[in-house]
């Protein structure tokens, strides 16, 4: 008995350094697309690069708070989703305030600018969401955080296609309309995992009021 409980805690072990290596690569790539799709989301004008890069800036945030939570109790981790579940809401709020502004000023953002930074950011969201597939059903911690990266994946794909029909109708309504779909996304998936992490919070609770 002594032997199957030690290798199940080496088991364990080794699968949070496991989980603590693809954290820190997703949360260094994720910083890193944030610094280059911000300042040509500017450039471009794109209010759609602009509400993709405030999620990679939010992943990042999302991804190093994982990581600090990774060896700490359930508690701990469920109370990391419900961190990530209000950023998602935040930023999901943030970017429809940005696409008010845009309508207000009726500029068309430039097309082959949004198509090739989406690709890039398209790119990397692909190489986290594989290196976070394996793990997105270990906890409620890793789960939260396989659904931001789900969600990158979906605004790339949604601003490859808005960059197309901006350059093939010369108006920014697209970009706009796809802003606001970006926000709503962010908003479903925030009521998701704050839904489970909650769920989570009060299952660590009974479980310490029963081990009393």
């Amino acid at each position: 008995m002594e032997d199957c409980c030690k290798a199940e805690i080496d088991e364990l072990a080794r699968l949070k350094t496991r989980q603590g290596r693809v954290l820190v690569v997703v949360l260094v790539l994720n910083g890193a697309m944030f610094i280059g799709e911000f300042g040509m989301g500017l450039v471009a004008r794109s209010t759609a690069l602009l509400g993709d890069s405030l999620d990679m800036l939010g992943d990042a945030m999302v991804y190093a708070f994982s990581l600090y939570v990774l060896h700490r109790s359930m508690v701990w981790r469920a109370w990391a989703a419900v961190t990530k579940g209000v950023v998602m809401a935040l930023f999901g709020l943030g970017v429809l305030v940005q696409a008010v502004l845009s309508l207000r000023t009726g500029v068309v953002p430039s097309a082959p600018m949004m198509a090739g930074v989406a690709a890039l950011a398209l790119l990397v969201n692909a190489a986290s969401f594989g290196l976070l597939w394996r793990h997105r059903a270990d906890d409620v911690n890793l789960r939260s955080t396989w659904l931001c990266s789900r969600n990158d994946l979906i605004s790339n794909v949604a601003v490859l296609i808005t960059a197309a029909v901006v350059a093939f109708t010369g108006s920014g309504w697209p970009d706009v309309v796809v802003g606001v779909g970006i926000a709503l996304l962010f908003l479903r998936t925030a009521q998701s995992v704050l839904k489970e992490s909650f769920a989570e919070l009060d299952r660590a609770r009974q479980a310490a009021v029963e081990s009393v």
